[in-house]
Parts: C-alpha cells; sequence; structure tokens
C-alpha cells in the first residue's frame, strides 16, 4: 500500500498501477520530504515528477504546499492510476488544493516542449533505464529549472551517480537505502561549469 505521508492530504491511500512501476517506499519518501521540508522549498514549488508511476512524488509535495505538480508518465495503464490519484488528493486537499497535471508522454518529449520553470524536479526511472538517456533527459531538463532549483534522482543504489556535469548540473549530496539511492543536485553556477 502506497499512502500520502504528511500535509493536507496525510493518510490518504493510493492507487498504484498492477505492474511495470517500482513506487517509492514510505521511508525513502519520509526521509526525502523530512529533508526537503527541512530546506523550507516546498512551500510554493512548481514540482516536475518525471517517470512519475503512481505519482506518489509529486503528490505527496501537493499535500505538503507545492503550488503546481506536472506528472510525467508515457505508461497509459499508470498515467490512469496517476489521474485517479490526483482526484483523490485533490478531493482531500478540498479548496486551494494546487494545480495537478497529468501527461501521458515519453519524458523526452514532453522537455522538448516543457516551459517552466521549476523548483523541483524528480526523476524515477525504471532501474534499466539506460545512463546515456538519463545524461540527455536530465541535460533537457536543465534549461527549464528555476536558478536554484533541486533535482533529485532515485535509482539502484548499485547504479553509477548521474552523469551531473554533463548536464549543467552540480552534485549536493547522495544517500542509500538498501537497494534505493538517491541523488540531489542543482543547476551549476559558472565557477562549478569550468
Amino acid at each position: 500500500m502506497t499512502r500520502i505521508i504528511a500535509g493536507a492530504a496525510g493518510g490518504v491511500r493510493l492507487d498504484v498501477p498492477p505492474a511495470g512501476t517500482r513506487p517509492t517506499s514510505d521511508r525513502v519518501r519520509e526521509s526525502l520530504f523530512g529533508a526537503l521540508e527541512a530546506a523550507g522549498v516546498l512551500d510554493g514549488a512548481r514540482v516536475l515528477d518525471l517517470y512519475a508511476g503512481s505519482g506518489a512524488l509529486g503528490l505527496e509535495s501537493a499535500s505538503r504546499g507545492a503550488a503546481s505538480v506536472d506528472l510525467v508518465e508515457r505508461s497509459r495503464p499508470a498515467a490512469t492510476v496517476a489521474r485517479r490519484n490526483v482526484e483523490t488528493v485533490r478531493r482531500s486537499i478540498g479548496a486551494g488544493a494546487p494545480v495537478v497535471r497529468v501527461h501521458p508522454v515519453a519524458v523526452g518529449p514532453f522537455l522538448r516542449s516543457a516551459t517552466g520553470p521549476f523548483d523541483i524536479a524528480f526523476l524515477d526511472p525504471p532501474y534499466d533505464l539506460p545512463d546515456a538517456e538519463l545524461t540527455a533527459n536530465l541535460a533537457s531538463l536543465t534549461p527549464v529549472l528555476s536558478a536554484s532549483a533541486l533535482v533529485i534522482v532515485e535509482r539502484s543504489s548499485r547504479s553509477p551517480a548521474p552523469a551531473w556535469a554533463a548536464a549543467g548540473l552540480a552534485p549536493l549530496r547522495d544517500r542509500a537505502y538498501g537497494d534505493t539511492a538517491l541523488w540531489w543536485a542543482q543547476p551549476a553556477t559558472e565557477s562549478q561549469s569550468r
């Protein structure tokens, strides 16, 4: 069972696609969102959830004060589940719920036409996504980020770190949670990209 951990929709259960996705565990989401709240970046944020699956990461952001959330999921069955979850969370939050959009399209084409700017971007790709494709998507993401944006990539802890520099991003930190690892980055400044 996946649920919203905290915020205006805390405790709400989310549906999970029957196959083809790997929901982020409650333990990892709790740690991730604790860190984001401690940094004070969620309230009013424009959030982008790439490879969204059920939409759990983006919807957790909506529950905790994000201004808008875009969920990008190319699998039609998973996008349908994400839409149901959006409605469930929207009803739970009630008046003042943030704008949440589901985009049933692949990440690459979405990013090529996205306008942004986004303040937080989550990427939780399939573990078997080739590193080169992840790097290409990160490079396409960078132009639609705000100057102080955070980018968080979730992958297998056995995967190499994302190629941040090739995408114009600078690493901030990383942490492993058993088989799962989170890598954090931000847009590189002039001095970091030299």
